[in-house]
C-alpha cells in the first residue's frame, strides 16, 4: 500500500510493500499525476484515492508512537502548526492553526539558506521577538540588524518567538512531543519552556499506516496491497 503526506514544501512518501522505509521528496518536485492509496496534507486530496484529515492522521499517528495515556502532541509544518492532546488515551483538544501561524517552518528554512546560518551552532537567546506570523514576523529581524544585531542573534530571537507562540497555541503542556521538519532544528527545540521529544518527520505516515490497518487490514497482507 502507497501512503503520503503531502506537505506544502516536502512529501512524505511510504511504501508498506517494502522495508525501505519513508521518502522525502521536495513538492515541487512530485510528478503532478501521482496517485497514493492513502493520502493527508495540504496537496493531497488530488494524489489519493482516500483521503484523511491531517489532525486524525496527527492523532492516529501519536497513539501509535507515544507509549502514555496523557501526551500533547504538536506538529510544526511548512504552513501551520496543529496539536493534539490525549487524557487517559481519549482526546482531550486539538487545535488547527493555518493563519497566525503562516509559513513559520517555511520561513526558518528561507532564512537559514538566506543568511547562510546553522541553527545547530547558535545557542538560545536569552530573549526572543513576539512572533505570531512567520512572514510578518521578519520585520522584527530587519529592524534588529539595522540597529546593530548580527544577523544570527536577530533570527535567533525569531526562531525562539515562532517556539513560543507554538507552546502557547498548544496550551503550554508540561512536555511537548514534537512532529515535523522542525525536529531537526536544534535551536528550535532548545527555545521550547518544557522539554521536548522530537518524533521526527513521518508521524503522519504512521497515522496513515493506523488508519489503513483499522478500515483495509487485508490489504497489508497482500504482496502489493494496493487499494482498487
Amino acid at each position: 500500500m502507497l501512503l503520503a503526506d503531502f506537505g506544502t514544501s516536502y512529501c512524505k512518501i511510504l511504501d508498506t510493500s517494502t522495508k525501505s522505509g519513508p521518502q522525502l521528496i521536495a513538492s515541487r518536485d512530485l510528478d503532478r499525476d501521482m496517485q497514493v492509496d492513502i493520502g493527508t496534507g495540504h496537496n493531497g486530496k488530488r494524489h489519493c484515492r482516500h483521503y484523511v484529515n491531517e489532525l486524525t492522521a496527527l492523532a492516529r499517528g501519536g497513539i501509535s508512537l507515544i507509549r502514555e495515556e496523557s501526551f500533547t502532541l504538536l506538529d510544526c509544518g511548512s504552513r501551520d502548526i496543529k496539536y493534539v492532546a490525549y487524557n487517559g488515551e481519549k482526546i482531550k483538544d486539538m487545535g488547527w492553526n493555518a493563519e497566525c501561524g503562516a509559513s513559520m517552518g517555511f520561513t526558518i528554512e528561507l532564512l537559514e539558506k538566506y543568511y547562510d546560518l546553522d541553527f545547530a551552532t547558535i545557542e538560545v537567546p536569552a530573549t526572543s521577538f513576539s512572533v505570531t506570523c512567520g512572514v510578518l514576523g521578519m520585520s522584527h529581524i530587519f529592524d534588529a540588524v539595522v540597529t546593530g544585531s548580527s544577523e544570527a542573534e536577530a533570527v535567533a530571537k525569531f526562531v525562539k518567538g515562532i517556539a513560543i507562540n507554538a507552546y502557547n497555541f498548544a496550551k503550554r503542556p508540561e512536555k511537548v512531543y514534537l512532529s515535523g521538519g522542525l525536529c531537526d532544528n536544534p535551536l528550535f527545540i532548545g527555545s521550547f519552556p518544557c522539554p521536548v521529544i522530537s518524533l521526527g518527520r513521518f508521524v503522519l505516515l504512521d497515522g496513515l499506516k493506523a488508519s489503513g490497518e483499522q478500515k483495509w487490514p487485508h490489504l497489508f497482507e497482500q504482496p502489493d496491497g494496493n487499494i482498487r
